[in-house]
């Protein structure tokens, strides 16, 4: 396993220091516009190539079980209710019956994989590409919701996995994925992300969570580092998903919580889904030799949504 040092003490962002950073990130991103956002770029001959990276016919899930358990990073668990099945030994002995139950969910919690639509993140009074922020009210969003996805998120999927760069099991809450990471990580795995990809960046969140027990990831998680998001749109990459909330905790931007999500959405018109889990994809990806494979993503159809439950599947 390759190592690669911990980036020492990531640099603080001033608010005009962020400003600056969006207005970059912002402006060789502006081709991604419209209800699709970045998703533009994800055209039917992309779809082809990425069938190309199907060679072993293998299928991974890069989603977590839904919790129905609340925990310190879950005080709003999904609610999972039987509606109806056999309520005593032989009740269903003969004859039709079925079986029901009814499902309720928090999206963008702590603790369960989803996908953010683009009109999730408001940054002073807009929503990606100028939306007014009134589009959205108490019966949901009329611009930019997650239909915009409805007919799936189909394209060729990178895994770049910064803790086995760095030779250890995970990052440490507060820690940052930078840049030179992602690039480096590209070198080690050689692999290359480049235009319409799907990028999923490991953190080891859930490896954490899993061996360590769950915490607090409100305040304390790792994720990308503001910069890093120039590597995205170097890339002109269409979407972002990490084991984690893709933003660290806490954040390192003066006056913005989540930066990333900030950037990316907002900015960059992307897609970003949270909470995945790779540690099954990166055990095949080491077995096959390879990490990049054929990403079928498909959203919830619901219509006036901020987000959608989801589950990624990798081929390969």
């Amino acid at each position: 396993m390759a190592t690669h040092a911990r980036p020492a003490g990531q640099p603080r962002l001033t608010a005009a220091e962020f400003e600056a950073l969006y207005r970059q990130v912002a402006s060789r991103a502006a081709w991604a516009e419209g209800e699709r956002g970045a998703l533009t770029a994800l055209t039917p001959d992309r779809v082809l190539v990425a069938g190309r990276e199907v060679r072993s016919g293998r299928s991974v899930t890069m989603a977590a079980p839904v919790q129905t358990a609340p925990g310190p990073d879950d005080a709003e668990p999904a609610t999972h209710r039987m509606r109806a099945w056999p309520q005593a030994p032989g009740d269903a002995a003969s004859g039709l019956h079925f079986a029901m139950d009814s499902f309720a969910m928090n999206v963008h919690g702590d603790a369960d994989s989803h996908v953010d639509a683009l009109c999730h993140v408001i940054y002073d009074g807009t929503l990606h590409g100028g939306v007014s922020a009134d589009t959205v009210t108490a019966d949901g969003a009329d611009a930019l919701s997650i239909e915009a996805a409805h007919d799936g998120i189909v394209g060729r999927g990178v895994l770049l996995d910064v803790p086995r760069l760095r030779g250890v099991p995970w990052l440490e809450p507060g820690d940052h994925v930078t840049a030179d990471d992602l690039a480096a990580a590209e070198s080690a795995q050689h692999v290359q992300v480049s235009d319409g990809d799907l990028l999923f960046v490991r953190v080891g969140h859930r490896r954490r969570r899993a061996e360590l027990g769950a915490w607090h990831t409100a305040d304390a998680r790792a994720g990308l580092h503001p910069s890093a998001l120039e590597f995205l749109a170097d890339r002109r990459v269409t979407v972002l998903g990490s084991d984690g909330n893709n933003d660290t905790a806490p954040s390192c931007t003066e006056g913005v919580d989540f930066p990333v999500h900030v950037l990316a959405i907002h900015a960059m018109g992307l897609h970003l889904l949270d909470y995945l889990q790779f540690e099954d994809l990166a055990s095949v990806c080491e077995e096959e030799g390879r990490w990049s494979f054929l990403c079928v993503v498909a959203p919830l159809r619901l219509p006036h949504a901020t987000g959608s439950p989801v589950n990624p599947i990798a081929v390969l």
